[in-house]
């Protein structure tokens, strides 16, 4: 993927829960569909229970992000990530994942102020959940966005890394 040009690349990689080594898995191209997005939003045994504080639940639930490309220092859609938000706005209305709710969060990677990554990673995830309740009539109620800047880079050995540009959907169990 390229870095140059009038966009950025943010990922939104269908991430599945830690392995016991403390890896992730990351979906990536035809790997992301409903069915791998539904799997992988799907709480498994044990998980209904956890913390209602969205902060803390985020770390044990099930999350799922996609690569999602925004202009550079924008929080508008290009068509391409509307094309992958469609595949997440299926998912979110199938049968399996209809009766719970989701976090959007917005990240961003270290470059720029603090302050205007944090408004970058708060206007994506807003962005996401407009687009999800406007074209696939997601419920609003279901959603809820937050910003979290550049403080939780998935690839810490590179900072400006694409995966560290994304936003997370988090199951939330309770």
């Amino acid at each position: 993927m390229k870095r140059i040009g009038a966009s950025l690349s943010l990922l939104f990689a269908a991430v599945l829960l830690p392995t016991v080594a403390g890896a992730q898995v990351v979906l990536k191209g035809s790997d992301l569909n409903e069915s791998a997005l539904i799997d992988a939003l799907t709480p498994r045994a044990g998980t209904r229970n956890l913390a209602r504080d969205p902060q803390r639940a985020a770390s044990r639930n099930p999350a799922a992000s996609i690569l999602i490309t925004f202009e550079t220092n924008s929080t508008e859609l290009t068509p391409q990530a509307k094309g992958q938000l469609d595949i997440v706005g299926r998912a979110l209305a199938s049968n399996r994942l209809a009766e719970f709710n989701f976090l959007l969060e917005g990240h961003a990677d270290p470059r720029g102020t603090t302050e205007h990554n944090q408004w970058l990673s708060e206007g994506r995830a807003r962005t996401v959940l407009d687009y999800l309740v406007a074209s696939h009539k997601i419920d609003a109620s279901r959603l809820k966005s937050i910003g979290k800047g550049d403080r939780e880079p998935l690839n810490r050995n590179d900072p400006a890394a694409a995966e560290n540009r994304r936003v997370t959907i988090v199951t939330m169990t309770n």
